[in-house]
């Protein structure tokens, strides 16, 4: 089974092209699956059916996995049971007609403009990490983009004479998204000054964001940057890179963006996901509504 198993993945990675973080996540979750089967007695995907997907899932919900990691676990199934069919390992497909577990519609957290400005003004710009870093956040936050977006951007995906960056995106996908006169500021500080002062001359690096060894900054290695970096602007909510990329979008709807533009700077696939931004906007732009509209309070 775990052969049919690292067949598909090789497919995902080499045919659709996902994100490495998309792949360990398909794996982890179908590994889990084939573990639980072996525990069964069942030796072979073949031989699998609806009620072991059903029995499967009914276990995990026993084991208390929230309804976004069942869904989550669900696409994972139908994918690998999918390829299994188109393969003619299998003739018929035990996920079809099966109900994906719905998950709960939870709306994202977001910053406040007070946050994010306490947030981007707090990394010290007096040495080269701290330059990096602060020209990452402003990034983040004039993007959208994703950390795993942010930590494969090449030398070359930024052009600041234009005042864009070429983010090449989820599944290749790759977008043009415009960058603040803030962001490229400080990007051009980082390039034209800093980023020599991480680079090792022994060792050949395109990517734009360095660590102290020379070398690609890792997903890990920018998520304890942010969390030092919250706790130091003494923002008490959980900071994570994917409040920076809500913010964004929140933040753009509540002055007037266009949710299709915004939906385009995300590289989300479809407008329902972009709209998730509305129902989070909608609050606060009754307040920017009664403190700046003329005739929004009786006199």
């Amino acid at each position: 089974m775990k052969q049919h198993l690292h067949e598909f993945v090789r497919y995902l990675s080499d045919e659709k092209r996902l994100a490495p973080n998309t792949l360990e996540s398909y794996e982890r979750d179908l590994l889990q699956y084939i573990e639980y089967l072996t525990q069964q007695g069942v030796t072979a995907l073949e031989d699998t059916n609806k009620t072991h997907i059903h029995q499967y899932l009914h276990r995990l919900r026993q084991l208390g996995r929230a309804p976004a990691s069942l869904s989550r676990i669900m696409v994972s199934l139908r994918s690998l049971y999918q390829y299994l069919c188109r393969q003619r390992m299998l003739a018929v497909d035990p996920t079809v007609d099966l109900e994906s577990p719905k998950p709960e519609k939870r709306l994202p957290k977001i910053m406040t403009i007070a946050e994010v400005e306490a947030l981007l003004e707090s990394p010290g710009t007096c040495t080269p990490p701290g330059v990096r870093d602060k020209a990452m956040l402003e990034l983040l936050y004039a993007t959208g983009i994703r950390v795993s977006e942010l930590i494969s951007l090449d030398v070359g995906d930024i052009r600041l004479e234009l005042g864009i960056l070429r983010c090449p995106g989820v599944g290749s996908k790759e977008r043009n998204i415009p960058l603040g006169a803030v962001a490229v500021h400080w990007l051009s500080a980082y390039l034209e000054s800093y980023r020599s002062q991480l680079f090792k001359s022994d060792k050949p690096e395109t990517a734009l964001f360095l660590n102290h060894l020379g070398t690609r900054l890792t997903r890990q290695g920018f998520w304890k940057i942010l969390k030092r970096t919250a706790s130091e602007a003494g923002i008490e909510q959980d900071v994570t890179p994917h409040t920076l990329r809500h913010s964004f979008a929140a933040h753009l709807l509540e002055n007037g963006a266009d949710i299709r533009a915004v939906q385009e700077m995300l590289g989300h696939a479809g407008l329902s996901t972009t709209q998730m931004y509305v129902q989070v906007s909608k609050p606060r732009m009754k307040d920017i509504y009664n403190q700046t509209h003329p005739r929004a309070r009786m006199k």
